[in-house]
């Protein structure tokens, strides 16, 4: 109960601030990633405007402090709860799961109507409403028997195990949805807007179309409707050019990162402008300048990335094939040193990490999607402490 102390104490903090694809080898991606806001959704407050975070260390360091939970089944999104538990969604069987961050008890809250899992789609990332205390929102993104959409449920911990969501509304529809590149990672920026990350179905020339939901980040009021101040009038779309974005956080100056699988070259991160095009499938990687370029890119094998988190200065990035998590140090919109490669091939595939508070993470692993062997038989949650 102390750690839960601990989350209320910065929650009630967070409360008065706020008062102000690459591939695996073949066509289809490793698939995967969340993301992590400054908001409730991953348990940290937004940023103050106008600080000046220091430059980090050139070198860092991971500590993997405890596992939170095992026997989990194709986990994918993450949602950090203000008590300091955690609600996870299942790719495959559709469910959220509240997880004690304590004990690691498991809790299903129930099933989400409309998911047709089917390849990397599924019921994919999850977010925290941002009246979640009075409201009690979940807002989640699902690839249905048509489309990918994003929907909102109520969650009601006084129904039984099993039946406390409501029935959903649905929010945005028509995200083009394929076997690969369906996108899926939500999360409320510090504008309290909800960012939405799409992929192109493997259709590589709905990225270039504006008209398209597919292959860009999106935003959106929480009812659904293009965000005010959005680059293009009564259009949800925020960024364009992209293959399958993975991973959205934002640092403490409130500036958006992305990521984003490549084909079969250069996985991406990016710092997202409005507006601007990304490039793909005209461009993967660094362009030269006729796009926006990546402020870091991988080759695939070192990475297909997933949810990406920021803490300590840098961004944290999941990493599917790659099978390890990367620091990436940041200065501004650019790197201040090399990026770090941590827990390789320790834990498998890595699809989903957030923020814990402080210099701790929420890192879930990736191993019963369906692209290796589970070395373990199941899924687990970890609590790192990062530098």
């Amino acid at each position: 109960m102390q750690r839960r102390a601990v989350t209320a104490v910065l929650a009630a903090a967070a409360l008065l601030l706020t008062a102000g694809c690459s591939s695996d080898g073949g066509t289809p991606d490793g698939d995967g990633g969340t993301s992590a806001s400054p908001s409730r959704t991953a348990g940290q407050s937004p940023p103050a405007q106008g600080s000046d975070a220091p430059t980090p260390p050139a070198k860092g360091s991971v500590k993997v402090l405890r596992t939170v939970t095992t026997g989990l089944s194709t986990p994918w999104g993450l949602a950090p709860l203000d008590d300091g538990d955690l609600l996870v969604s299942s790719r495959d069987e559709a469910t959220i799961t509240r997880v004690d961050a304590d004990s690691g008890k498991k809790t299903e809250l129930g099933e989400v109507p409309g998911v047709a899992p089917s390849g990397e789609g599924g019921l994919l990332g999850i977010a925290l409403s941002p009246e979640f205390a009075a409201d009690r929102m979940i807002y989640a993104y699902f690839t249905s028997a048509s489309d990918n959409r994003v929907v909102r449920l109520r969650y009601d911990e006084k129904k039984p195990a099993g039946q406390q969501l409501s029935a959903p509304d649905t929010v945005l529809r028509g995200i083009p949805k394929g076997v690969v590149h369906n996108g899926g990672r939500i999360a409320f920026g510090p504008d309290r807007m909800l960012y939405v990350g799409t992929g192109e179905r493997g259709e590589t020339g709905l990225s270039q179309d504006k008209e398209s939901l597919g292959g860009k980040i999106l935003r959106v009021t929480p009812e659904g409707e293009p965000a005010p101040g959005n680059p293009f009038p009564d259009s949800p779309v925020y960024s364009y050019g992209h293959r399958n974005v993975q991973g959205l956080a934002w640092d403490r100056e409130q500036r958006l990162f992305a990521s984003e699988f490549g084909q079969n070259t250069w996985d991406e991160l990016n710092a997202i402008k409005p507006g601007d095009n990304y490039g793909w499938p005209e461009a993967e990687g660094e362009s030269g300048g006729d796009f926006h370029d990546p402020v870091h890119q991988w080759g695939t094998a070192e990475a297909s990335p997933s949810g990406i988190a920021h803490a300590e200065g840098s961004i944290w990035m999941a990493g599917l094939r790659g099978q390890r998590l990367w620091r990436i140090p940041l200065d501004g919109t650019g790197t201040s040193a090399e990026p770090q490669a941590f827990l390789e091939e320790e834990y498998g595939r890595l699809r989903t990490v957030a923020p814990a508070g402080g210099n701790r993470l929420w890192l879930v692993t990736s191993n019963t999607d369906g692209r290796i062997q589970p070395k373990d038989g199941d899924d687990r949650i970890l609590e790192l402490e990062v530098r």
